[in-house]
This record gives C-alpha cells, structure tokens and sequence, in this order.
C-alpha cells in the first residue's frame, strides 16, 4: 500500500503545525498532491482505467477549493505551500 499511517504522519509533520494536526488547510493539501501524484503515476501506467481518472479529478478538484480557501484566508501560507510542493499556479 502506498500510503500507510507512517506515510501520512510524516507528511502532516512536514506540512501541518504537528503530526497529529490532521486538519490543516497545508497537510490536506500535501496530503491530496501525494495521492495525486501516486495516482496520476497509475494512470500512465493503465490508460483506460477510468473510475481512477474520475477520482483524479475530483481530488485535483478538492485540492483546488483548499488552495482557493487558503489564498483567500493568508497569501503567505498559500505561497509558501505552493512553493514547498512545487505547485504552479
């Protein structure tokens, strides 16, 4: 499985307040381009598997509102996270 509890842990420590802080706007959003990144890697991988591709799309979609959230709330947080992950947008 690609994303255990230690996975996860690790990612909510480096991107949210703590590792136990499993609701940041930051660990959701790091949490959602890890996934988006395992999934987009399936997909080339199994081209015609399109239950996959829907669920790509609507966490891209989920992502998106959280940046949006965030951008609204504090550009600051919002820019460091798209620089931290690499982001364009």
């Amino acid at each position: 499985m690609y994303l255990t509890k230690e996975v996860k842990a690790e990612i909510f420590a480096k991107h949210g307040k703590s590792a136990t802080d499993t609701g940041s706007s930051e660990g959701q959003i790091a949490l959602f381009t890890h996934r988006i990144n395992h999934l987009t890697g399936h997909l080339k991988k199994n081209r015609k598997d399109y239950n996959t591709e829907r669920s790509l799309v609507m966490l891209v979609g989920k992502r998106k509102s959280l940046l949006d959230y965030l951008k609204k709330k504090d550009i600051n947080r919002y820019r460091a996270i798209i620089k931290e992950l690499g982001l364009r947008k």
